[in-house]
């Protein structure tokens, strides 16, 4: 496929704009792209989804910096800091989901629209997750008995979860 701009080289470059639902796709070579300074990935002055995330973490709900209190942020299991996490993009450890849970909820729920997994589970954890989230709901369901207080209610769910608690124990 040749440059849509000079015609002569071929494009190494392809764009996808989605703008108010209408699609448009550039093709261009990569010394056109230096020419009219479009992003060109490894370059630079290239894009990243690295950059994208670091820049959702840059800023609270409230739009201030979290630049005070990262800071202090460390994971006590590797010693890497909320500030060096941004900047590299990766964890060092499984404990850092941990300690920088407070960072990344609003960072996930802003991404993902929810903290909690609800795709694919493997088979062999199905069970055990499927009887979880089942518990959650029913829990979630008792306390609106409490509150409306039908006690009645309230106990057969709470017989339903215990019930339940046994399999899983059981598994």
């Amino acid at each position: 496929m040749l440059c849509q701009e000079c015609n002569e080289r071929s494009a190494t470059l392809h764009f996808t704009k989605i703008i108010n639902g209408e699609k448009t796709e550039i093709h261009i070579c990569e010394k056109c792209a230096k020419e009219k300074g479009d992003l060109i990935p490894g370059s630079s002055n290239s894009f990243s989804i690295h950059n994208l995330l670091s820049g959702l973490l840059e800023f609270n709900q409230a739009g201030t910096s979290y630049e005070n209190s990262q800071k202090q942020l460390r994971c006590e299991n590797c010693g890497l800091t909320y500030h060096q996490f941004r900047k590299v993009g990766r964890f060092g450890c499984s404990q850092c989901y941990t300690y920088f849970s407070d960072h990344l909820d609003p960072l996930f729920r802003r991404v993902h629209g929810t903290t909690t997994h609800v795709g694919k589970v493997p088979s062999r954890s199905a069970g055990k997750i499927k009887y979880a989230r089942k518990i959650d709901v029913l829990k979630k369901k008792m306390q609106s008995n409490i509150e409306n207080e039908q006690f009645e209610e309230a106990a057969q769910i709470r017989d339903q979860i215990k019930e339940i608690e046994q399999k899983l124990s059981g598994m």
